[in-house]
Protein backbone atom coordinates (compact mmCIF):
# COMPACT_ATOMS: atom_id res chain seq x y z
CA UNK A 1 0.00 0.00 0.00
CA UNK A 2 2.76 2.28 0.96
CA UNK A 3 4.60 1.59 -2.46
CA UNK A 4 1.58 2.21 -4.09
CA UNK A 5 0.91 5.57 -2.89
CA UNK A 6 4.37 6.46 -3.51
CA UNK A 7 4.01 5.49 -7.12
CA UNK A 8 0.85 7.46 -7.96
CA UNK A 9 0.99 10.72 -5.11
CA UNK A 10 1.24 12.99 -7.69
CA UNK A 11 -1.62 11.31 -9.73
CA UNK A 12 -3.68 11.16 -6.69
CA UNK A 13 -3.16 15.01 -5.21
CA UNK A 14 -3.77 16.01 -8.92
CA UNK A 15 -7.15 14.45 -9.08
CA UNK A 16 -8.33 15.77 -5.76
CA UNK A 17 -7.46 19.38 -6.84
CA UNK A 18 -9.26 18.66 -9.43
CA UNK A 19 -12.25 17.75 -8.35
CA UNK A 20 -12.69 20.63 -5.87
CA UNK A 21 -12.06 22.98 -8.61
CA UNK A 22 -14.83 21.25 -10.67
CA UNK A 23 -17.16 19.29 -8.80
CA UNK A 24 -19.55 22.10 -7.59
CA UNK A 25 -19.18 23.42 -11.59
CA UNK A 26 -20.69 20.08 -12.62
CA UNK A 27 -23.18 20.02 -9.71
CA UNK A 28 -24.04 23.52 -10.46
CA UNK A 29 -24.67 22.17 -13.92
CA UNK A 30 -26.89 19.08 -12.86
CA UNK A 31 -29.48 21.18 -10.98
CA UNK A 32 -29.74 23.86 -13.67
CA UNK A 33 -31.73 21.20 -14.93
CA UNK A 34 -33.80 20.01 -11.98
CA UNK A 35 -37.71 19.93 -12.27
CA UNK A 36 -37.93 21.39 -9.06
CA UNK A 37 -36.53 24.35 -7.08
CA UNK A 38 -34.56 21.92 -4.53
CA UNK A 39 -31.01 22.13 -4.50
CA UNK A 40 -30.19 18.97 -2.91
CA UNK A 41 -31.99 16.82 -4.63
CA UNK A 42 -32.19 15.73 -7.78
CA UNK A 43 -36.13 15.08 -8.89
CA UNK A 44 -36.11 15.01 -12.59
CA UNK A 45 -34.37 16.22 -15.97
CA UNK A 46 -36.43 19.55 -17.13
CA UNK A 47 -35.40 22.94 -19.55
CA UNK A 48 -37.79 25.26 -17.15
CA UNK A 49 -34.72 27.20 -15.94
CA UNK A 50 -33.64 27.68 -19.14
CA UNK A 51 -36.81 28.74 -20.30
CA UNK A 52 -37.68 31.40 -17.25
CA UNK A 53 -33.83 32.67 -18.08
CA UNK A 54 -35.45 33.82 -21.45
CA UNK A 55 -38.30 35.37 -19.99
CA UNK A 56 -36.12 36.99 -17.07
CA UNK A 57 -35.32 40.57 -18.51
CA UNK A 58 -33.14 41.76 -15.65
CA UNK A 59 -31.00 38.73 -16.00
CA UNK A 60 -30.71 39.42 -20.58
CA UNK A 61 -30.75 42.74 -20.05
CA UNK A 62 -27.50 42.66 -17.68
CA UNK A 63 -25.82 39.74 -19.78
CA UNK A 64 -26.07 42.54 -22.77
CA UNK A 65 -24.90 45.41 -20.73
CA UNK A 66 -21.81 43.01 -19.11
CA UNK A 67 -20.96 41.58 -22.45
CA UNK A 68 -20.50 45.24 -24.00
CA UNK A 69 -19.03 46.47 -20.80
CA UNK A 70 -16.14 43.13 -21.12
CA UNK A 71 -15.39 43.76 -24.64
CA UNK A 72 -14.92 47.65 -24.50
CA UNK A 73 -12.70 46.83 -21.81
CA UNK A 74 -11.13 43.85 -23.38
CA UNK A 75 -10.22 46.28 -26.35
CA UNK A 76 -8.58 48.78 -23.89
CA UNK A 77 -7.10 46.97 -21.66
CA UNK A 78 -5.25 44.90 -24.57
CA UNK A 79 -4.09 48.07 -26.80
CA UNK A 80 -3.16 50.44 -23.50
CA UNK A 81 -1.17 47.41 -21.82
CA UNK A 82 0.47 46.38 -24.98
CA UNK A 83 1.83 49.94 -25.05
CA UNK A 84 2.35 50.23 -21.73
CA UNK A 85 4.85 46.82 -21.69
CA UNK A 86 6.30 47.82 -25.49
CA UNK A 87 7.33 51.34 -23.18
CA UNK A 88 8.57 49.17 -20.23
CA UNK A 89 10.51 46.63 -22.20
CA UNK A 90 12.14 48.60 -24.72
CA UNK A 91 12.96 51.83 -23.20
CA UNK A 92 14.85 51.11 -19.80
CA UNK A 93 15.61 54.87 -19.15
CA UNK A 94 13.35 57.44 -18.92
CA UNK A 95 12.20 60.35 -16.24
CA UNK A 96 9.47 58.69 -14.27
CA UNK A 97 9.89 55.34 -14.90
CA UNK A 98 10.20 54.13 -11.90
CA UNK A 99 6.46 56.18 -11.13
CA UNK A 100 4.95 54.84 -14.59
CA UNK A 101 5.92 51.24 -13.33
CA UNK A 102 4.30 51.34 -10.27
CA UNK A 103 1.71 53.21 -11.07
CA UNK A 104 0.76 50.37 -13.76
CA UNK A 105 1.21 47.44 -11.14
CA UNK A 106 -0.01 48.74 -8.74
CA UNK A 107 -3.75 47.28 -9.41
CA UNK A 108 -2.79 44.13 -9.34
CA UNK A 109 -1.97 44.15 -5.48
CA UNK A 110 -4.58 46.74 -4.57
CA UNK A 111 -7.84 45.47 -3.29
CA UNK A 112 -10.55 46.11 -5.58
CA UNK A 113 -12.41 46.92 -2.88
CA UNK A 114 -9.76 50.13 -2.59
CA UNK A 115 -9.83 50.66 -6.53
CA UNK A 116 -13.57 50.85 -6.31
CA UNK A 117 -14.14 53.16 -3.71
CA UNK A 118 -11.17 55.53 -4.93
CA UNK A 119 -12.57 55.40 -8.33
CA UNK A 120 -16.39 56.46 -7.26
CA UNK A 121 -15.05 59.27 -4.93
CA UNK A 122 -12.94 61.12 -8.38
CA UNK A 123 -16.00 60.26 -10.16
CA UNK A 124 -17.88 62.12 -8.67
CA UNK A 125 -16.01 64.37 -7.94
CA UNK A 126 -15.22 65.31 -11.33
CA UNK A 127 -18.95 65.33 -11.72
CA UNK A 128 -19.58 67.70 -9.53
CA UNK A 129 -17.25 69.62 -11.46
CA UNK A 130 -18.05 69.33 -14.79
CA UNK A 131 -21.25 67.43 -14.81
CA UNK A 132 -20.04 64.66 -16.41
CA UNK A 133 -19.50 61.49 -16.16
CA UNK A 134 -22.81 60.05 -15.38
CA UNK A 135 -22.41 56.92 -13.40
CA UNK A 136 -23.13 53.60 -15.84
CA UNK A 137 -21.39 52.27 -18.49
CA UNK A 138 -18.59 54.74 -19.22
CA UNK A 139 -17.50 54.38 -15.55
CA UNK A 140 -17.86 50.86 -15.27
CA UNK A 141 -15.55 50.76 -18.47
CA UNK A 142 -12.85 52.92 -17.10
CA UNK A 143 -13.00 51.23 -13.88
CA UNK A 144 -12.49 47.67 -15.35
CA UNK A 145 -9.79 48.66 -17.52
CA UNK A 146 -7.51 50.20 -14.89
CA UNK A 147 -7.68 46.52 -13.87
CA UNK A 148 -7.42 45.18 -16.60
CA UNK A 149 -4.41 47.17 -18.05
CA UNK A 150 -2.29 46.01 -15.10
CA UNK A 151 -3.22 42.52 -15.83
CA UNK A 152 -3.14 42.83 -19.81
CA UNK A 153 0.77 44.48 -19.54
CA UNK A 154 1.82 41.31 -17.62
CA UNK A 155 0.67 39.20 -20.24
CA UNK A 156 2.19 40.91 -23.30
CA UNK A 157 5.45 42.07 -21.22
CA UNK A 158 6.36 38.23 -20.77
CA UNK A 159 5.81 37.89 -24.71
CA UNK A 160 8.07 41.33 -25.09
CA UNK A 161 11.13 39.45 -23.15
CA UNK A 162 11.54 37.10 -25.18
CA UNK A 163 10.94 38.10 -28.23
CA UNK A 164 14.05 38.05 -30.51
CA UNK A 165 15.72 41.39 -31.24
CA UNK A 166 17.52 40.33 -34.14
CA UNK A 167 14.40 39.99 -36.20
CA UNK A 168 13.28 43.68 -35.63
CA UNK A 169 17.34 44.86 -36.60
CA UNK A 170 17.62 42.51 -39.49
CA UNK A 171 14.00 44.59 -40.83
CA UNK A 172 15.58 47.74 -39.72
CA UNK A 173 18.70 46.90 -41.90
CA UNK A 174 16.62 45.86 -44.78
CA UNK A 175 15.12 49.84 -44.80
CA UNK A 176 11.79 49.28 -42.84
CA UNK A 177 11.48 52.58 -40.32
CA UNK A 178 10.42 52.16 -36.91
CA UNK A 179 6.76 52.13 -37.51
CA UNK A 180 6.85 49.71 -39.98
CA UNK A 181 8.58 47.27 -38.07
CA UNK A 182 6.62 47.82 -35.19
CA UNK A 183 3.48 46.77 -37.42
CA UNK A 184 4.72 44.45 -39.75
CA UNK A 185 7.56 42.18 -37.45
CA UNK A 186 7.12 42.96 -33.76
CA UNK A 187 3.22 43.12 -33.77
CA UNK A 188 2.38 39.95 -35.65
CA UNK A 189 5.28 38.04 -33.53
CA UNK A 190 3.47 38.95 -29.77
CA UNK A 191 -0.33 38.71 -31.48
CA UNK A 192 -0.90 35.80 -29.41
CA UNK A 193 0.07 37.35 -26.30
CA UNK A 194 -2.03 40.56 -27.06
CA UNK A 195 -5.15 37.73 -27.85
CA UNK A 196 -4.57 36.30 -24.40
CA UNK A 197 -3.95 39.74 -22.89
CA UNK A 198 -7.78 40.70 -24.39
CA UNK A 199 -9.37 37.09 -22.88
CA UNK A 200 -8.10 37.76 -19.91
CA UNK A 201 -9.44 41.28 -19.76
CA UNK A 202 -12.56 40.47 -20.89
CA UNK A 203 -12.95 37.36 -18.12
CA UNK A 204 -11.83 39.79 -15.44
CA UNK A 205 -14.35 42.64 -16.39
CA UNK A 206 -17.06 39.92 -17.68
CA UNK A 207 -16.67 38.60 -13.68
CA UNK A 208 -16.44 41.34 -11.99
CA UNK A 209 -18.84 42.40 -9.50
CA UNK A 210 -16.66 44.87 -6.82
CA UNK A 211 -16.18 47.45 -9.08
CA UNK A 212 -19.32 47.52 -10.58
CA UNK A 213 -21.02 47.81 -7.57
CA UNK A 214 -19.03 51.39 -6.98
CA UNK A 215 -19.29 52.87 -10.37
CA UNK A 216 -22.96 51.25 -11.67
CA UNK A 217 -25.76 54.06 -11.90
CA UNK A 218 -29.36 53.87 -11.32
CA UNK A 219 -31.15 51.00 -13.37
CA UNK A 220 -27.44 50.07 -14.26
CA UNK A 221 -26.66 46.35 -13.12
CA UNK A 222 -24.08 43.89 -14.73
CA UNK A 223 -25.24 40.25 -14.97
CA UNK A 224 -23.06 39.90 -11.68
CA UNK A 225 -24.90 42.42 -9.96
CA UNK A 226 -28.05 40.53 -11.04
CA UNK A 227 -27.30 37.22 -10.00
CA UNK A 228 -25.62 38.24 -6.60
CA UNK A 229 -28.68 40.36 -5.74
CA UNK A 230 -30.29 36.92 -6.59
CA UNK A 231 -28.61 34.79 -4.63
CA UNK A 232 -29.05 37.30 -1.47
CA UNK A 233 -32.67 36.61 -1.75
CA UNK A 234 -32.40 33.23 -1.62
CA UNK A 235 -31.45 29.98 -4.14
CA UNK A 236 -33.24 30.41 -7.89
CA UNK A 237 -32.42 27.99 -10.18
CA UNK A 238 -32.59 30.76 -13.26
CA UNK A 239 -28.75 31.37 -11.61
CA UNK A 240 -27.47 27.73 -12.29
CA UNK A 241 -29.11 27.90 -15.84
CA UNK A 242 -27.23 31.52 -16.24
CA UNK A 243 -23.96 30.48 -15.17
CA UNK A 244 -24.53 26.79 -16.99
CA UNK A 245 -24.30 29.17 -20.23
CA UNK A 246 -21.54 30.91 -19.40
CA UNK A 247 -19.39 27.81 -18.92
CA UNK A 248 -20.28 26.50 -22.04
CA UNK A 249 -19.21 29.91 -23.58
CA UNK A 250 -15.91 30.47 -22.05
CA UNK A 251 -15.29 26.46 -22.43
CA UNK A 252 -15.63 27.17 -26.45
CA UNK A 253 -13.75 30.36 -26.59
CA UNK A 254 -11.06 28.64 -24.31
CA UNK A 255 -11.20 25.46 -26.80
CA UNK A 256 -11.14 27.64 -29.82
CA UNK A 257 -8.18 30.07 -28.70
CA UNK A 258 -6.04 26.85 -27.72
CA UNK A 259 -6.68 25.16 -31.43
CA UNK A 260 -5.74 28.43 -32.82
CA UNK A 261 -2.65 28.75 -31.13
CA UNK A 262 -1.88 24.86 -31.55
CA UNK A 263 -2.48 25.85 -35.27
CA UNK A 264 -0.28 28.45 -35.30
CA UNK A 265 2.78 26.98 -33.78
CA UNK A 266 2.64 24.22 -35.82
CA UNK A 267 2.75 26.47 -38.86
CA UNK A 268 5.62 28.22 -37.32
CA UNK A 269 7.45 25.13 -37.17
CA UNK A 270 6.55 24.08 -40.77
CA UNK A 271 7.78 27.54 -42.01
CA UNK A 272 11.25 27.47 -39.58
CA UNK A 273 11.83 24.05 -41.09
CA UNK A 274 11.15 24.88 -44.31
CA UNK A 275 13.72 27.54 -44.24
CA UNK A 276 16.23 25.64 -42.32
CA UNK A 277 15.65 23.07 -45.11
CA UNK A 278 16.20 26.11 -48.20
CA UNK A 279 19.32 27.10 -46.24
CA UNK A 280 20.69 23.90 -46.12
CA UNK A 281 19.90 23.46 -49.85
CA UNK A 282 21.38 26.98 -50.78
CA UNK A 283 24.53 25.87 -49.08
Amino acid sequence: MQRFFSQHLSKIWLTVIFAFLYLPLFFMVLFSFNSTRQDAVFTGFSWRWYEALGRDVKIVEGFWLSLQIAGLTGVLSAVLGTFAAFVLVRYHRFSGRTVFSGMVNAPLVMPEVVIGLSLLLLMVGVQRAVGWPERGLLTIVLGHTLLGLAYAMVVVQSRLLAFDKSLEEAAMDLGARPIQVFFLVTLPNIAQAIVAAFLLSFTLSFDDVVISEFLSGPGVNTLPQVIFGYARRGINPTIYAAASLLIATVSVGVIAYSVWVARDARRRARDAQTAAQSASANA
